[in-house]
């Protein structure tokens, strides 16, 4: 199948936007538990009147000071209550949102906010206040910056607006409101900048709602208000993580931030979620970490005996006749021995995950499903305002990012590149009339992305179509393929295949630092220095079992010969990861240069 496509459930009027929608929800639920903010050892519940009657005194300050509608206003702060309430304040005053990671170095801030043409900004903390302190030179047009944690002598951002709108009446803010159209610029939202500089993507209030109500009508089965509830933990300049927060208004369903991946767990726990978002990073850790903690309790037998059956289990519900009964009876045993106490681990509650941002692998896939855990997992990019393609709760189909979702079109190019076409796509790259044009040619968005579609309209992507490698040979080489099985290992933080050019496939590989000491006690070498460990005979055998299972998921011409374990990280403060954790090729390719040279000596 070349194209597919399902029909709007939900048309999007002219004079829709995010602020009507939040207003429209207050009004017909008033008293509904919107927002759960920590407090103490739990959460407090905010009443969607209550937010909405805060996002107004916060967007009165804005306009207090003298922020315009159409006019940027930037955002850096991790997942917080607060980054949802600016976000819906800007948007209410009629301006625009540009997120900022909060890991950004001050030249990449500088980039967002120059580039976009910020006249204000709103940070999280004293150090983000001093690194666009240290750039405001470079800002003309930033006139304006707050904080939202308060200082000695200075209140946080939220009071502080709050008290100068105060004279700002209901009828002026209603006015700016009033000043926007479902066709009005929410957000611009910068590229991870993957292959160089970072575009800023135009994202419209129709993009937002076309794809929030979109979701919502392929998941009613688990987004029922007053029932069911999301934890936010990724980084909301994402836009994967935008998207969830316009989802949970849209259903509406409870929503909660954590600021800190660090207290998670114990966050998970108090929050009890229904659905559990993430990236595929973020199960395979899920899974490598039940796994070792098994191994410590000297119980890894049982753990990969249940993971074996649930697996199986898995890959029986997609047959004619389900799950024989020996399969059931052991599925049944392994549930209370190993699946619930993972489920546990997740608040107990959450019977599905969403996952986006690179694929799961299927091995996950049905894992997790077989644990009574579902990773529903999507497709999209920022120009897409997130999944443009989402597997349904009711007909999931592993292995494959799902249906293109209602409203959607996708298609398939002669050279396997997927193309899409929707309301939900972004209007274009900020100052970039050439990439936009380039983008958008034929009046389809050109993903960049490969991929096929099954005789029901369930979309795979195979690759990138920028990051194909061609051997010396001729030998077109996806890197993803086995780059994702490899990096399924424990022991594995990131894989790279190299071989562009090159007489044959070879990768770069980093290791997990807190599964590597964990792996060095089991074996009795806890004791040696990283150096020398990571030049063991018994490391370099279990990484090399980790790539021998990499190369099972291509051919022999495609499978990785030779490897080098590198004795540092690709982080985010390196420059070798983006803030949504994708490789940036380039940048590693040219700092480990001598490095792949020796592969090939």
């Amino acid at each position: 199948m070349r194209e597919f496509s399902l029909p709007a459930r939900y048309e999007v009027s002219g004079g829709e936007h995010l602020p009507g929608l939040l207003r429209s929800t207050a009004e017909r639920l008033p008293g509904v538990g919107l927002i759960a903010r920590a407090e103490g050892a739990g959460w407090r519940d905010m009443t969607a009147s209550a937010f909405a009657a805060e996002v107004r005194a916060v967007a009165k300050g804005l306009v207090a000071s003298g922020v315009r509608p159409g006019q940027r206003v930037g955002l850096m702060s991790p997942t917080r209550y607060e980054w949802t309430l600016f976000d819906f304040a800007i948007w209410t005053a009629g301006a625009v949102t540009v997120p900022v990671y909060e890991t950004s170095s001050p030249a990449q801030i500088a980039w967002n906010l120059r580039d976009s043409g910020a006249v204000a900004a709103v940070v999280c903390d004293a150090g983000h206040r001093a690194a666009v302190e240290s750039i405001r030179h470079d800002l003309p047009e930033l006139t304006r910056l707050w904080t939202m944690d308060p200082a000695d002598d200075t209140p946080g951002a939220v009071a502080e607006l709050t008290a100068a709108g105060a004279g700002v009446s209901d009828a002026d803010l209603d006015a700016a409101t009033a000043t926007l159209t479902a066709d009005s610029p929410a957000t611009v939202i910068y590229t991870s900048g993957t292959t160089g500089r970072p575009k800023g993507c135009v994202l419209t209030h129709r993009a937002f709602l076309t794809m929030g109500h979109a979701v919502v009508a392929s998941m009613a089965p688990l987004l029922r208000t007053g029932h069911s509830s999301v934890l936010l933990f990724l980084p909301l300049a994402h836009v994967f993580a935008r998207m969830v927060e316009v989802v949970a208004l849209c259903a509406p369903i409870r929503l909660g931030h954590v600021p800190d991946a660090h207290t998670l767990t114990d966050d998970l726990a108090t929050f009890r979620p229904t659905i559990v978002l993430g990236v595929p990073r973020v199960f395979e850790k899920l899974f490598n970490s039940a796994r070792a903690a098994a191994r410590e309790r000297r119980m890894g037998w049982l753990f990969d005996r249940a993971a074996a059956v649930a697996i199986a289990y898995s890959r029986a519900l997609d047959g004619r006749s389900g799950p024989g009964v020996p399969l059931r009876l052991a599925h049944r045993l392994c549930d209370g021995l190993v699946y619930r106490r993972i489920r546990d681990t997740l608040g107990g509650r959450a019977t599905h995950a969403i996952s986006g941002g690179g694929p799961l692998g299927a091995r996950l896939g049905h894992f997790f499903r077989g644990i009574g855990f579902t990773v529903l997992e999507g497709y999209g990019l920022t120009e897409t305002c997130a999944p443009t393609a989402f597997n349904p709760c009711d007909a999931p189909r592993i292995g494959t990012v799902g249906l293109p979702l209602a409203g959607t079109a996708v298609r398939v190019a002669d050279d396997g590149e997927v193309l899409v076409r929707g309301d939900h796509l972004f209007t274009g790259y900020l100052g970039d009339e050439r990439a936009t044009r380039e983008a958008m040619a034929g009046g389809w968005f050109h993903t960049g992305d490969l991929g096929s579609l099954d005789a029901d309209g369930y979309l795979t992507i195979t690759g990138r179509k920028k990051e194909i490698l061609v051997t010396a040979s001729g030998k077109n080489v996806a890197p993803a393929a086995i780059e994702d099985r490899v990096r399924a290992h424990e022991l594995i933080a990131e894989c790279m295949v190299v071989g562009d050019g090159r007489p044959f496939v070879a990768a770069l590989i980093t290791l997990d630092d807190a599964f590597l000491r964990r792996w060095a006690g089991r074996n009795g070498l806890g004791d040696l220095p990283r150096e020398e460990l990571l030049r063991h005979p018994l490391l370099l055998a279990s990484v090399q079992k980790a790539v021998d299972d990499g190369n099972t998921a291509v051919s022999r011409a495609e499978s990785v010969r030779k490897f080098r374990v590198l004795p540092g990280q690709f982080t985010q403060e390196s420059g070798h990861l983006t803030p949504s954790l994708k490789l940036r090729r380039h940048v590693v390719a040219r700092d480990c240069a001598d490095e792949i040279d020796a592969l090939y000596r």
